[in-house]
């Protein structure tokens, strides 16, 4: 860390949460409500509470950031509601409807529902042009380019008023001349126009892929690209003195520059940062395998780490949308504080999708929400301070809750607000667990051989009654765990990955020189990316990957072989590391059967030196020193409040323990710690829950 201070900034759907660590070690939290038609408000808003807290001028504390990183959801949004830009596709003539076709297939979990809608389509008919002009699997031009074609789709595309223009070309992947030069008289004759290709933006083979990859990326880019030049001339003018970074999907982070062609990128931006966050919670405890779910006010985010990997999708389908570049997996549900509980037209009560978000707010907020939310129902529960200020700002009102709940769910349900208030309560740890069961046991993992870690200002009400329902007893919640994402984004180094399709049977006769010549290739293009940002040559890593089969299967396994070279010494631990691989996901490995690698990644890394985090006090044995007072809580559907000690966080000190029921109030979230569990308060500032059997 070279200068005084390292800025996170995490934009969420209901709170923008912002983390300041000093090189003096000392980590500071704050948070403010997001702003989703102007980002640059909340962030200043924030900036502002920074200026207060240090004492000094947002501008000084700007300048002496050595990395100021954003970690947004505009990608996201923008996808979600379907606001991306008018865009157009040029397709090889006679593919321009396999992006609707989509192989023949519905996603998974929908195959074979006749009711189930057609997915959105990005383009429409009419923007997706034919062009003719063949090259063929072995790279060869069957037939020439047809220009004519292309001017004449640039000329309708003008006419359209279309802002961005995804190519993808068959078998480009083999040779990339007919894509690079339809761009390139796509953007002579349409300046101002963005333009990407297949082989830029994914080149990998898999026709259906690369071109909704390459599609989804058009349809964004022009939105984050405006959104990162507002972002980056905001931080410009307060005085910053490196450019923002900017977190992508892959779990690491990229520059503004590169993040403005590469929207597809960001797709996942906010709860990507989460694993790296969750692994560095755990580490004092000497655990690796963790599931580290993030519950704010809108969503419910979990992502699975096991061996101190997380999983990473490829190839997957993500809001209907085909998606092949590497992303961190991360399961999300709409289930947050800000989730509404309604009555369905059958007469049940359900809780979500739909959130009050941060406008209104739960009714609570006094903001004039009607609808009655997850967060209404822990307050009405008594899991919440009536007293306190939500997030450190927001006071909380619980008559007003309780009314909520009373007229719109426990009188038309025929119930007291009691019943009503758990019922809320325990639906929405229903939605989380069944979140929880598919990154898991759906994959093949074992929750109980995996610790929970609570992220999200929401999270700590709920988190060990989630652990209950997976048979998990160790939960880890830090001190900062409303802002985890925010802190995992100042602790992540750069990131990029690179892509190529190399086809050959994994054997000693085949081109292996070739291959490893390619993985050299890749490796240079990101070194010099990395160099030209700064980086020393010291300071980058490469984690290769390649992706392998039986011959004849389908589909392929991703095999992550670190930077070993590839050759015919090596080649006998990799197909190796295959069938173990293959064994893992499915069960069962074939090693008789000949293997082929199909497709190769080469992950190129640029270490970010770590700011340090201080180290909590020691206690004295007395943790009634932090006891505030007593609240009388619901624990179950009898109806029953137990009265629960309460206790100011701010006053607990390493080696505190406290047995359940309690409650913890830190500034920006509460931990719930039910009857059977016992907490204890780790120096590095993070809270060691153990079920008690």
């Amino acid at each position: 860390m070279h200068s005084q201070y390292r800025l996170g900034v995490d934009a969420g759907g209901t709170f923008t949460d912002f983390i300041l660590a000093e090189r003096e070690g000392r980590v500071h939290l704050f948070k403010a409500l997001s702003t989703p038609q102007d980002g640059t408000l909340a962030i200043a808003d924030g900036l502002r509470q920074i200026s207060l807290a240090l004492g000094r001028p947002v501008e000084e504390v700007v300048a002496n950031c050595d990395l100021c990183i954003n970690g947004t959801t505009v990608a996201l949004n923008a996808l979600i509601e379907l606001k991306g830009v008018k865009v157009g596709l040029l397709a090889s003539a006679g593919h321009e409807d396999s992006i609707e076709i989509r192989l023949g297939h519905k996603e998974e979990g929908y195959r074979y529902d006749p009711d189930y809608p057609p997915a959105p389509q990005l383009a429409p008919r009419f923007l997706r042009r034919p062009v003719r002009g063949r090259i063929l699997a072995d790279g060869r031009e069957h037939t020439p380019l047809n220009e004519d074609d292309v001017r004449e789709a640039a000329r309708l595309f003008a006419e359209q008023g279309v802002e961005a223009v995804a190519v993808s070309f068959l078998w480009s992947v083999r040779n990339p001349a007919h894509e690079q030069r339809a761009a390139a008289i796509l953007r002579e004759m349409l300046p101002g126009v963005f333009v990407c290709t297949g082989t830029e933006v994914f080149p990998q083979i898999r026709e259906y892929t690369r071109t909704s990859t390459t599609l989804v990326n058009a349809y964004l880019s022009p939105v984050m690209a405006r959104y990162v030049a507002k972002i980056d001339d905001y931080f410009r003018q307060l005085g910053a003195q490196r450019p923002v970074r900017y977190f992508q999907s892959n779990g690491g982070l990229a520059t503004g520059e590169h993040m403005r062609g590469r929207a597809v990128n960001a797709i996942n931006s906010g709860p990507a940062s989460a694993p790296q966050a969750g692994l560095f919670v755990a580490q004092p405890f000497g655990i690796r395998n963790v599931i580290t779910v993030d519950m704010g006010g809108t969503s419910f985010d979990i992502t699975l780490t096991r061996e101190g990997k997380t999983n990473l999708s490829r190839d997957a389908d993500f809001l209907r949308q085909r998606i092949g570049v590497p992303m961190i997996q991360v399961e999300t549900l709409g289930a947050g504080g800000g989730s509404i509980a309604h009555i369905n037209p059958y007469g049940m009560l359900e809780v979500g999708p739909q959130s009050a978000g941060s406008s209104p707010g739960p009714v609570a907020y006094g903001q004039g929400g009607e609808q009655p939310t997850v967060t209404d129902a822990n307050l009405a529960l008594g899991y919440l301070n009536p007293e306190a200020r939500l997030g450190g700002r927001i006071s909380l009102d619980r008559e007003a809750a309780l009314a909520a709940i009373r007229g719109k769910i426990a009188e038309p349900l025929g119930m007291d607000s009691d019943k009503a208030a758990w019922g809320i309560h325990a639906i929405v740890n229903a939605n989380m667990v069944n979140g929880i069961r598919r990154v898991s046991i759906e994959r093949g993992y074992d929750p109980r051989d995996f610790a929970l870690i609570g992220a999200g200002g929401a999270a700590g009400v709920h988190i060990t009654a989630l652990a209950e329902d997976m048979g998990i007893d160790t939960v880890l919640i830090p001190k900062v765990a409303s802002g985890l994402c925010a802190l995992g984004q100042i602790l992540s180094d750069v990131k990029h990955n690179y892509l190529a399709t190399y086809p050959i049977l994994a054997s000693e006769d085949a081109d292996l020189a070739g291959l490893e010549a390619a993985f050299a290739e890749l490796e240079q293009q990101g070194r010099a990316t990395l160099r030209g940002d700064g980086f020393r040559d010291e300071d980058i890593a490469v984690v290769r990957s390649l992706e392998m089969r039986y011959v004849g299967q389908i589909h392929e396994c991703t095999v992550e072989i670190g930077d070993l070279q590839v050759n015919a010494d090596t080649l006998p631990a990799i197909v190796e590391a295959f069938h173990r691989r293959h064994e893992a996901l499915y069960t069962y490995a074939e090693a008789d059967n000949p293997v082929e690698i199909v497709n190769l990644e080469s992950q190129v890394i640029g270490r970010v030196s770590r700011p340090p985090f201080p180290s909590l006090a020691a206690s004295d044995g007395h943790a009634r020193r932090a006891l505030a007072g007593s609240r009388p809580m619901l624990f179950g559907e009898d109806g029953i409040r137990t009265d629960t000690p309460v206790y100011q966080g701010a006053l607990l000190l390493a080696g505190d323990r406290l047995h359940g029921p309690a409650v913890i109030e830190e500034a920006t979230t509460n931990i719930l710690i039910r009857p059977g569990w016992v907490v204890e308060l780790h120096e590095s500032g993070c809270y060691r829950l153990t079920r008690q059997r």
